[in-house]
């Protein structure tokens, strides 16, 4: 494999954001895992996760819990193969309980281009569902909605 480059524009740090973005919209758990070394470190919250295989089951079962699931992911900073991203996001558990969730997550490329390292830091409160901002058809968010400085997230 070739060796990573470092991110050299906001141009490749915006895709590399906007990819993981989609991939978690889309619920994708391939694209997700395999965007991570086989022994990358990742923290959400209270749960360390070691590896390809821990990130698979936090995720699934994540995916399960939070149902309608949509995100927003902002650039918030990068230099050299790192990169600090803003995000929001949607969904409702099996109750019917709508919640928002505002975090910041860090991550660490390795030589390959792949996260080597996740660091993420959340707020979680419920939310009433016609509060909701994040408005789409599950999947992919469409070009024309608002960013999350536009929603003033």
């Amino acid at each position: 494999m070739n060796k990573f480059e470092l991110l050299p524009s906001e141009a490749l740090a915006v895709e590399r954001v906007q990819a993981a973005e989609n991939a978690r919209n889309t619920c994708d758990l391939d694209a997700v895992v395999l965007s991570n070394t086989i022994d990358c470190q990742w923290r959400s919250r209270v749960d360390f996760i070691w590896g390809r295989e821990q990130i698979r089951t936090f995720l699934s079962r994540k995916w399960r819990r939070e149902i309608e699931y949509r995100v927003i992911n902002e650039l918030w900073a990068w230099s050299g193969k790192r990169v600090a991203i803003r995000f929001s996001c949607e969904f409702r558990d099996d109750s019917g309980t709508w919640f928002r969730v505002y975090g910041h997550e860090n991550w660490e490329y390795d030589d390959t281009g792949l996260v080597s390292r996740r660091f993420t830091g959340t707020n979680e409160h419920p939310i009433h569902e016609h509060e909701r901002a994040l408005r789409w058809p599950l999947g992919v968010r469409p070009a024309d909605h608002p960013s999350l400085a536009e929603l003033g997230h």
